[in-house]
């Protein structure tokens, strides 16, 4: 199909760098693991933490969490295609630590952003 004289094709895979965010914020710091990768993101008082899989595709069981230090961990598991989150906490102040997992295989930080 041709329209405005620019031939359509397939789309390009999105990189990851490419994907919108699902955080408000800066991207702090990522990651990877072998089956995805676990994303941080600061702003002035929250952070914010994504799963995205290495591979989207079928459902699979996959879980974010993040806690702030003296707190309760926020988490978001369940069966997904892409990702696992967002879930954010207050974290003016305060170190948090996160995981990520997908099928199994997964990430943790120590306490960060203090």
């Amino acid at each position: 199909m041709v329209a405005g004289g620019i031939a359509a094709g397939p789309a390009a895979p999105a990189t990851a760098a490419a994907l919108p965010s699902a955080c408000s914020g800066s991207p702090d710091r990522v990651y990877p693991f072998a089956t995805g990768e676990l994303r941080i993101y600061k702003n002035h008082r929250y952070a914010c933490a994504v799963t995205h899989a290495k591979r989207p595709g079928p459902r699979r069981t996959m879980s974010v969490s993040l806690q702030p230090r003296g707190g309760r961990a926020v988490m978001e598991r369940g069966r997904f295609t892409r990702r696992a989150g967002p879930v954010s906490v207050h974290a003016l102040h305060r170190c948090v630590r996160a995981t990520g997992k997908v099928s199994g295989t997964g990430r943790s930080t120590g306490w960060i952003l203090c």
